[in-house]
């Protein structure tokens, strides 16, 4: 009891039974969504737009030569991290068809939410984290509207990083993928 009694922040992924676990034994600590898993719904969210329009497009999976398969792994990249060809192959593979479109929203999107952790100011990355939570439960892609329905839920502990000094549960992470 003494223990829980000092714990202050909890961070977590972003599932209920963590969530009611906190809820439950910790009733005085800050629950805190971990902004690597976060990122990464976002990033599948995106996944699965390409893979979708993929579908849609060709009529199959992506294959070797495909445009958005080719561009699978810059759509899981940081926009900072690309270089000048990662652009253009994005852009090549996006004007390919006018149906890339969505996957290009989708990639826009996730980049976005990406965004929310790599700004300087804390205010600001809650600012647009307040944006990414209000608008994209009204997307017209299925799978973003999905993704903001899910921030939606999870607010509270999502805003939550940005009065935390971005708790995260990183080292936690680290040691759990070594062993």
């Amino acid at each position: 009891e003494a223990f829980r009694a000092r714990v202050k922040v909890a961070t977590l992924d972003p599932f209920h039974g963590y969530k009611n676990a906190i809820d439950d034994q910790l009733q005085d600590a800050i629950a805190v969504v971990d902004a690597f898993h976060l990122v990464k719904l976002g990033g599948h969210a995106v996944d699965e737009v390409r893979r979708r329009v993929q579908q849609e497009t060709l009529g199959h999976r992506g294959r070797s030569g495909d445009p958005l398969y080719g561009i699978r792994t810059i759509l899981r990249a940081g926009v900072e991290h690309l270089t000048e060809r990662q652009h253009e192959r994005l852009a090549r593979a996006i004007a390919a068809d006018e149906r890339h479109d969505e996957v290009h929203i989708a990639w826009q999107a996730g980049q976005e939410l990406r965004s929310v952790f790599h700004q300087k100011n804390p205010a600001e990355g809650r600012r647009i984290a307040g944006k990414v939570i209000a608008s994209f439960p009204s997307c017209p892609i299925a799978e973003i509207a999905r993704l903001g329905r899910t921030l939606k839920q999870w607010r509270e502990p999502f805003l939550a990083y940005f009065t935390t000094a971005g708790a995260n549960n990183g080292g936690t992470e680290a040691i759990n993928g070594l062993i």
